[in-house]
């Protein structure tokens, strides 16, 4: 990538131009395939991820070969975050949804930039911030809220990060991110399937209408997507 080329991620777009070209010779652009692990619990983070394209699920596990959804990452962000927190592993499982780009970093080469001080540390501090409202907005979405409307914000979730308006993802994954049965799904997706709002068929979900699935939603949805909207208010590249 050359230095007039801005980055896709919304988080090293932010950074003011001389400490971007800074950073820039130490970024590696990569591909991330549909379903690829990035980390799984206890590894070793050895690189950091800057996405460009596509998103992450931070998933954990809670009972045996059952996992569940506790974040989401994508162009606003990064994957890696614990080694920013003094960290040296990954505590979640880390999964690519769908076909994306990210810039990678080796993390001694991250926590030197980081520890240059300036822009970086700041807005991973934010970041940082941002993801964790996220994690406690979405245990109480959980315990509280239905699951058609859950099922809306995963979906919404998806369509902003993806920014493809048909994605691939099975059941049973959906069941997995949502903590429930496969059957409560597929009785959720036929519902806003019926009421227009989305297709689903082989493992592939449609957008049909957008403003519908908004509508269907819990408000979790509008207020996590509020809190990343503050995470870059003010900081324009300078």
């Amino acid at each position: 990538m050359s230095e007039t080329t801005k980055p896709n991620n919304r988080l090293l777009a932010a950074l003011p131009v001389k400490e971007y070209k800074l950073l820039l010779p130490k970024l590696e652009e990569i591909s991330l395939t549909h379903a690829e692990t990035i980390y799984e619990p206890d590894d070793v983070i050895r690189h950091v991820y800057f996405l460009n394209r596509g998103m992450a699920w931070l998933l954990t596990r809670v009972t045996k070969g059952n996992l569940l959804e506790v974040g989401v990452v994508g162009n606003e962000g990064v994957v890696g975050l614990p080694v920013f927190l003094g960290v040296k592993t990954s505590s979640n499982h880390v999964i690519a949804q769908g076909n994306g780009t990210a810039l990678r970093i080796k993390t001694k080469d991250f926590l030197k930039e980081c520890e240059r001080g300036g822009s970086l540390p700041k807005l991973l501090q934010r970041f940082t911030h941002a993801l964790l409202m996220q994690t406690s907005q979405t245990v109480a979405c959980t315990r509280f809220h239905l699951i058609k409307e859950r099922l809306a914000c995963l979906l919404l979730a998806m369509h902003d990060q993806t920014e493809a308006d048909k994605f691939q993802i099975t059941q049973e994954f959906l069941s997995n991110l949502l903590g429930v049965r496969r059957e409560a799904v597929s009785k959720a997706a036929t519902n806003l399937q019926q009421n227009g709002l989305i297709g689903y068929s082989r493992g592939k979900v449609s957008i049909l209408n957008r403003a519908g699935l908004e509508a269907a939603a819990c408000c979790c949805y509008s207020i996590i997507k509020e809190e990343y909207k503050k995470l870059f208010e003010n900081s324009d590249r300078s």
